[in-house]
């Protein structure tokens, strides 16, 4: 069994910053892409940042400049930094990981957190 437990959320004002990390844990083989989405009151989930197992890295334009993904693959942890945080930041952001299990190293699967609340007071 995989878990992706996420913490690091909480309440900032406008200009603030947070950081959400990620841990996995379980019969992880491989973890090849990790990634953070959100998602707003009445809005679709959205990829707010992705990493490959390699380092490459990609960003929604909304954050390109403010926010920074990384990961600690001998942690099995991702993380995301955020700075100059908007109220339009706010939202509950999860953490997805497409991971193969020791069980079955040839099937890989996708696994979400169980979100964490970003607010950012105007």
């Amino acid at each position: 069994q995989v878990q992706l437990v996420e913490s690091g959320g909480g309440l900032v004002p406008t200009g603030g910053s947070l950081r959400l990390s990620c841990a996995a844990s379980g019969s992880i083989f491989t973890i090849n892409y990790m990634g953070w989405y959100r998602q707003a009151p009445g809005k679709q989930r959205e990829l707010v940042a992705a990493i490959s197992s390699g380092g490459s890295t990609n960003y929604a334009d909304s954050v390109k400049g403010r926010f920074t993904i990384s990961r600690d693959n001998a942690k099995n942890t991702v993380y995301l930094e955020m700075n100059s945080l908007k109220p339009e930041d706010t939202a509950v952001y999860y953490c997805n990981a497409r991971i193969t299990a020791v069980q079955r190293p040839n099937l890989e699967y996708s696994y979400w957190g169980q979100g964490t609340q970003v607010t950012v007071s105007s």
